[in-house]
């Protein structure tokens, strides 16, 4: 069974449900004062681009390229559903949103993840990002971890 990863609308109900269990998953790990999720509306706006994989039709993960000004892209959103763990579908996503970067021109990916994520942050660092300092406007505050990438 072949994982298909496109860019699709966050508003379809499959995808909806999807970012739901990210909530879900993210808020069982993080105070919520902490979690710095976007909605899928948020996510449908001109300045986000949503990747959807599919297997057999079916959405198991997504994650999300989040345009800011200086050339600067954000990594958002990523998440894998527990059944397809484990079969690189993150690290397809994210080798996808620094594709579209790439094209793009932008000079930096950077991403905030939670202090509870060490998935997320073997994804991320395999695909060479470097763990730095709080980035954009986050606060720097024990539950977050944030990384970068330059990419010019």
């Amino acid at each position: 069974m072949a994982i298909e990863i496109a860019v699709e609308s966050p508003l379809q109900d499959d995808v909806r449900t999807l970012v739901s269990e990210l909530n879900e998953a993210l808020m069982a790990l993080t105070p919520r004062e902490f979690c710095h999720h976007l909605t899928v509306e948020q996510m449908a706006d001109g300045s986000t681009t949503v990747f959807v994989a599919r297997e057999d039709g079916q959405a198991v993960g997504c994650g999300a390229l989040k345009r800011h000004g200086d050339g600067i892209g954000e990594v958002k959103r990523m998440y894998t559903r527990p059944s397809h763990r484990g079969r690189r579908i993150g690290a397809l996503i994210v080798e996808q949103i620094e594709a579209l970067a790439r094209r793009e021109e932008l000079g930096q990916l950077v991403l905030e993840t939670g202090d509870r994520h060490p998935a997320a942050w073997t994804v991320y660092e395999r695909a060479g990002f470097r763990r730095c300092g709080p980035i954009l406007d986050y606060p720097d505050t024990q539950w977050s971890v944030f990384y970068e990438k330059k990419l010019a």
